[in-house]
């Protein structure tokens, strides 16, 4: 991919903002690459539309495979567009570098939402690294809104961190659960409930009915027992089937709610601005990072380093001192 393939910042920003798909999708693209002459083309490009983003509504969505994720977002999806909205969803997958990822399969399956024109499915690049694919992320999300997207709705595949780095770039996360209960909620992590703003029991349909009614009131025992993450929202379970569309203008009008109460606490406003300088620090530590990775001497000198702390023969500490003199020039190897 060319510099001239992607075409300048300046008129890729005015086709972004005109609200074209293609030129969103180049825009992505963009921010997407690790070469240092597009990363300076993205970021350019990106301080040109940041005055045009921070309209949307945020929404964070997890949920184990298996839960009926990409039919709920398809149907959640069509709803919103009915109702004149545009959504954009975009998605976090850590574990795409080595399974292969699943997202790009559920976009095939999400068939009518991939072509209503009002709608933007776009999967995450695999990643060595969930900071990397969570940036990337970030600036897909940016640029979806400056593009006029109402509703940006970010999905991660549930894989170890990913739920927590969704949580830091959104308004509101959605936990998506089965009717299972019971055990299930033993195998859900405390942390990751703690972080849910609303609890979606999914499959909730046929024989399915009582098993999910019984997994919504546990789901909501156990709520009630954490600590509020706002002191202006309470989390909910609400009941959903997303093959007959049952419970879905509840979940909106839920969304819709969470805004509206946060939103009149000030609370998005500083969340979003806690949300970006925590952003600023992460950019710095992998910046930090790649800089060391990158230092020849530091190159040679770290599997050496290494051997010593395992062996015991230094502390971690000064091996990592020993590192970053090296970058910063304060010490040699």
């Amino acid at each position: 991919m060319s510099g001239r393939g992607v075409s300048d910042p300046a008129t890729l920003a005015a086709r972004v903002l005109q609200g074209e798909r293609t030129a969103l999708a180049r825009a992505i693209t963009l921010v997407e690459s690790s070469r240092a002459d597009h990363q300076a083309q993205a970021q350019d490009l990106l301080t040109r539309v940041l005055p045009h983003t921070g309209r949307a509504v945020r929404l964070g969505l997890s949920g184990a495979p298996g839960v009926g994720k990409s039919t709920f977002i398809e149907a959640f999806g069509l709803s919103l567009t009915a109702r004149g909205l545009r959504v954009a969803v975009l998605a976090i997958d850590p574990s795409s570098s080595i399974t292969g990822g699943s997202i790009l399969g559920d976009k095939t399956r999400m068939e009518l939402l991939a072509r209503d024109p009002n709608a933007f499915i776009r999967p995450s690049p695999a990643g060595r690294t969930l900071g990397g694919v969570a940036r990337r992320t970030r600036e897909a999300m940016l640029l979806t809104e400056a593009a006029g997207f109402d509703v940006v709705l970010i999905e991660t595949v549930g894989v170890g961190q990913s739920e927590t780095a969704v949580a830091d770039m959104v308004d509101m996360f959605v936990l998506l659960l089965s009717p299972g209960g019971g055990d299930e909620l033993q195998g859900i992590k405390r942390g990751i409930m703690e972080l849910a703003d609303l609890v979606i029991v999914n499959k909730a349909d046929g024989d399915l009915v009582p098993a999910a009614k019984r997994a919504a009131m546990e789901y909501k025992s156990a709520l009630h027992l954490m600590r509020p993450k706002s002191a202006h929202w309470r989390p909910d379970v609400l009941l959903a089937s997303s093959l007959k569309g049952t419970g879905i203008d509840e979940i909106w009008a839920a969304v819709s709610a969470h805004r509206e109460a946060l939103e009149g606490a000030g609370e998005i406003a500083s969340h979003r601005a806690a949300q970006a300088q925590a952003w600023m620090w992460t950019e710095i530590r992998e910046g930090l990072l790649t800089s060391l990775k990158a230092n020849t001497e530091a190159s040679r000198l770290i599997p050496h380093l290494e051997a010593d702390v395992k062996a015991g023969r230094t502390t971690p500490t000064l091996a990592a001192q020993k590192l970053l003199g090296l970058v910063f020039g304060t010490g040699k190897g």
